[in-house]
C-alpha cells in the first residue's frame, strides 16, 4: 500500500454526490429518508444512479449494469463522493472489473460498510482513502444520531474523535497507524487477492453479523494464518450483531470471548464493544487515515490526525 495516501477532497455545501446500489437490491423508499438529509440539510446535490431503481434476483442489477452504474460515478468529475445505498452482496463479483483511471485523477470519497469493505479495502490499496459509514439506507436509522452527525463530520472534514467505556476485555496501550479493517467476513474473504488489507502497523477495525459463533473463529484462524494480527498497531472490536449458535452442542465462547482468545499473545491495546457494524450507532471511519488508539482501565478514546 502507498505510504502516502491521498485523501480525496472533503465536501462543501452544493457538492455533487452519486447514490448507488452496487450489491443487493433496496427499495427506493427506504432510501428517501437518507436522500432528503443530504439534500436539504447538508445542501448536497445527488446523482443517483439507476440501480436504485431496479432488482434482479437478490442484486439491485445485474453484474454488468451494476458495474456501468458505479463506472459512471467513479469517472463523473463532478461526484465530489459515492455513497452506498446499501450492502449485502455483490461486490467482489465486479470490483476487478472496475476502471481506476479517472477515479485516481479526481479522487472522491466512497462511503458504506459491510459488503462495501470489497471496495474501501481496494480503494485503499490503490493508495486513497475511503469512508466506513452508514449508508444511505442505515443513516436515518432510529437512534443512529452520532453517528449520522459523524458521517457528516468526516464528509466535511471536522475533527473525528471518539470515546468509549471500558470493557472487561481491554487490553490496554497506545497505538498510532493508519486505520483499516471493516466487516470481518469480507476481510477474510479480501486474503490473497488485489483487494487485501496491509494490516502491518495499522489499527484494525472488524464487525460482523448473523455469523455462526465457529464461522466467527473460522475467520479468525484465517487473519492469523495470513499474519494479519501479529503486527497491529491496535485492535478495535465492534458490534458482532445477531452471532448464531449452534443448536447442540453450544459453541462454548462468546463473539468477544474468541477474539480474545486470538489475539491473547500479542501485545497492542484492543478496545471491545466499538460502536461500528450492523447497528443503529455506527461511527464513521476513515480508512487509510491516521489515528491514535488510546485505551485505559476506564475506556478508550480514538482520535484522528488534523
Amino acid at each position: 500500500m502507498n505510504n502516502n495516501l491521498i485523501l480525496p477532497p472533503y465536501l462543501r455545501p452544493d457538492d455533487m454526490v452519486g447514490v448507488v446500489a452496487p450489491a443487493s437490491r433496496v427499495r427506493y423508499e427506504d432510501c428517501e429518508a437518507g436522500l432528503q438529509v443530504l439534500r436539504n440539510q447538508w445542501d448536497l446535490e445527488i446523482f443517483e444512479g439507476t440501480t436504485l431503481h431496479e432488482e434482479y434476483f437478490q442484486y439491485s442489477a445485474p453484474d454488468n449494469q451494476r458495474l456501468e452504474d458505479f463506472q459512471a460515478l467513479l469517472n463523473n468529475p463532478n461526484v465530489r463522493a459515492i455513497l452506498a445505498a446499501r450492502g449485502g452482496y455483490g461486490c467482489s463479483r465486479i470490483v476487478d472489473k472496475l476502471d481506476f483511471t479517472m477515479f485516481k485523477k479526481s479522487p472522491k470519497w466512497l462511503v458504506g460498510f459491510s459488503d462495501l469493505t470489497v471496495f474501501l479495502s481496494h480503494i485503499n490499496q490503490l493508495g486513497f482513502a475511503a469512508l466506513h459509514a452508514p449508508m444511505v439506507k442505515t443513516m436515518t436509522k432510529q437512534g443512529g444520531e452520532v453517528s449520522m452527525e459523524s458521517l457528516r463530520k468526516a464528509l466535511f472534514g471536522e475533527p473525528l474523535s471518539y470515546e468509549i467505556p471500558g470493557h472487561l476485555f481491554n487490553r490496554s496501550g497506545t497505538g498510532h497507524g493508519r486505520i483499516t479493517g471493516g466487516n470481518l467476513c469480507l476481510l477474510a474473504h479480501l486474503i490473497g487477492s488485489d483487494s487485501a488489507v496491509n494490516t502491518a502497523g495499522k489499527i484494525l477495525f472488524i464487525e460482523d453479523i448473523n455469523e455462526y459463533l465457529y464461522n466467527i473463529d473460522r475467520m479468525m484462524i484465517q487473519l492469523k494464518r495470513a499474519g494479519q494480527l501479529q503486527n497491529l498497531a491496535g485492535l478495535i472490536v465492534g458490534q458482532f450483531t445477531d452471532s448464531r449458535d449452534n443448536p447442540e452442542p453450544a459453541f462454548g465462547k462468546t463473539a468477544y470471548e474468541i477474539v480474545l482468545d486470538h489475539t491473547s499473545t500479542y501485545e497492542y491495546p484492543v478496545c471491545f464493544d466499538f460502536p461500528v457494524g450492523h447497528v443503529a450507532d455506527n461511527r464513521a471511519l476513515p480508512v487509510g487515515v491516521m489515528a491514535t488508539l488510546d485505551v485505559g482501565e476506564n475506556g478508550a478514546l480514538l482520535s484522528y490526525a488534523t
